[in-house]
């Protein structure tokens, strides 16, 4: 088996990749810098002879060149990532977005070892069609507004990952991902299920911003981790950006609403004005539900969490 680096593989979803690649047997290689990912999340592994940490950043041009020499595979997962973290710091957040993504697919590039990035169904950006699949339209507002930053980055990332590709012929794969939820996930970045979750087990307000009619669709890390590793394993996924999520959608009141009930909460479900969670101007999309038909047609990805199922694993990680 291939050793592969994780960047970001001390985060969220980073961590359970990391999990899933040292039980198909493959050593595993962490570049994390701990900005938003946790040490606490790989503290299971330190023990295991089949992976190493290194604590630093992807914007250390150098550090990221010696570590993907050593690598057969490059996982990039590491990003600024969460709405409050875009909207508070766009700069900070663009330089590290679109020149640490550079600098790690010009290095896989450069070594000749298959990468995969980590995008999102943020690109799609106001597109509300009852299905997104990977072809749709971006729609976006105005760039001169912090919100659309990240899906812009985003994109520009996608597309420095296929072109080098192209010029290389190095594989390459993008996974956008569409609101995935699971354990070491937190609410601190403004990911939604936690953050209810945890202020219905304090008895808080449920604070949902906007007026709640805005709709999602939520994806296990349990479904959507093995798809990643899968699609990498698989060569008619090679330069194709393939959508990963869930299935079943809800507004983000019936959310509340779920996550009051399946918490046993008497907490009140509160209306948040964007103003007021984010300052003025923000805007965001009504609706984001993935075509996986592509998924499904390269290694058979069929979710098999329901929502429900995603809440509980959150409330019962909060809970213990």
């Amino acid at each position: 088996m291939a050793k592969a680096l994780v960047t970001g593989g001390a985060g969220f979803i980073g961590s359970h990749l990391c999990d899933h690649l040292v039980a198909l047997g493959h050593e595993v290689l962490i570049l994390d810098d701990l900005s938003t990912g946790s040490a606490a999340n790989i503290a299971h592994l330190r023990s295991s002879p089949a992976m190493r940490f290194v604590q630093g950043s992807i914007m250390d041009k150098a550090l990221v060149d010696e570590l993907v020499a050593e690598a057969g595979l490059v996982f990039h997962l590491a990003a600024a990532v969460g709405v409050h973290t875009i909207v508070d710091k766009p700069l900070a957040s663009l330089h590290v977005n679109l020149y640490g993504t550079e600098n790690v697919v010009e290095a896989a590039a450069r070594h000749g070892v298959p990468y995969a990035i980590a995008s999102t169904s943020e690109i799609y950006g106001k597109n509300d069609a009852e299905l997104l699949d990977e072809d749709a339209d971006r729609i976006l507002g105005s760039p001169l507004k912090s919100r659309w930053s990240y899906a812009a980055a985003k994109g520009l990332d996608e597309l420095v990952a296929m072109e080098h590709s192209r010029a290389s012929g190095v594989p390459c794969v993008i996974f956008r991902l569409f609101n995935v939820v699971g354990s070491r996930q937190t609410g601190r970045y403004g990911m939604v299920v936690p953050r209810f979750v945890g202020q219905a087990l304090n008895g808080e307000p449920i604070t949902v911003h906007g007026t709640g009619r805005q709709r999602r669709c939520f994806g296990s890390v349990h479904d959507v981790v093995p798809a990643m590793a899968a699609l990498m394993a698989e060569p008619e996924a090679h330069g194709r950006a393939v959508n990963l999520g869930g299935r079943e959608e809800a507004s983000i009141a019936e959310l509340a609403d779920r996550v009051r009930e399946l918490t046993g909460s008497a907490s009140d479900v509160r209306f948040v004005p964007y103003r007021e969670a984010y300052g003025p101007g923000f805007e965001d999309m009504e609706r984001r539900m993935p075509d996986l038909t592509l998924a499904g047609r390269l290694i058979g990805y069929a979710p098999q969490y329901r929502l429900d199922d995603i809440i509980k694993t959150v409330i019962d990680e909060r809970a213990s």
